[in-house]
């Protein structure tokens, strides 16, 4: 299906632009949410005359998503999370997530504006990147951290997913095979079968 782009779409092109889509995502997502017209004359008339106000809702946009991004780019936020031993989270930190926090320190963003290929399942640092407007993109750095200490420790470059960052360094020294028997001991038991 033919389509004329009402504004700026990655991967598909420009406003004004006419493209060739599959019908699916014409139907379900384009024409839906008003991103696109079908491409047929009368269209292309009714494009042509909102052209003007279609540019300026655009640019006043851009603008907003620009000083929003001001803000926001390059920020780092915790997050702390259950996670065992080995830094695996019980859970993930899904786009929903990530929304809420940015809500919570002041900032307007939709889950569906979180680019995010796959929820985070373990903790570390993780650079997240939003798009707050078609032509206006932010990263941001989220710290996964079972607490805001070991956030802290995440920070200043640690890395906290071995049981040793846990315990501390004399983990595997208390662990050594010597500590739990004397190689050169007897064998107390004998032997029973002859």
């Amino acid at each position: 299906m033919e389509v004329i782009l009402l504004e700026r779409i990655s991967r598909l092109g420009q406003m004004g632009e006419t493209v060739k889509v599959k019908d699916g995502f014409a139907r379900n997502f384009l024409l839906p949410q008003g991103k696109a017209l079908r491409a047929n004359e009368a269209n292309k008339k009714k494009f042509e005359g909102q052209r003007a106000q279609l540019e300026a809702r655009n640019l006043e946009r851009k603008s907003e998503a620009t000083q929003v991004a001001e803000k926001l780019d390059g920020k780092s936020f915790i997050v702390v999370r259950s996670a065992g031993e080995t830094g695996q989270l019980y859970g993930s930190v899904s786009t929903r997530d990530i929304a809420d926090l940015l809500i919570a320190e002041g900032f307007t963003v939709n889950r569906n504006q979180i680019e995010l290929n796959q929820p985070i399942k373990t903790i570390g640092l993780s650079n997240v990147a939003i798009a707050l407007h078609p032509e206006v993109q932010v990263t941001v750095t989220l710290n996964i951290a079972r607490s805001a200490d070991e956030a802290e420790r995440q920070a200043k470059g640690e890395t906290l997913t071995t049981a040793e960052a846990i315990y501390g360094d004399d983990i595997n020294d208390n662990a050594r095979p010597e500590n739990f028997f004397d190689p050169n001991a007897e064998f107390e038991g004998g032997e029973e079968n002859a």
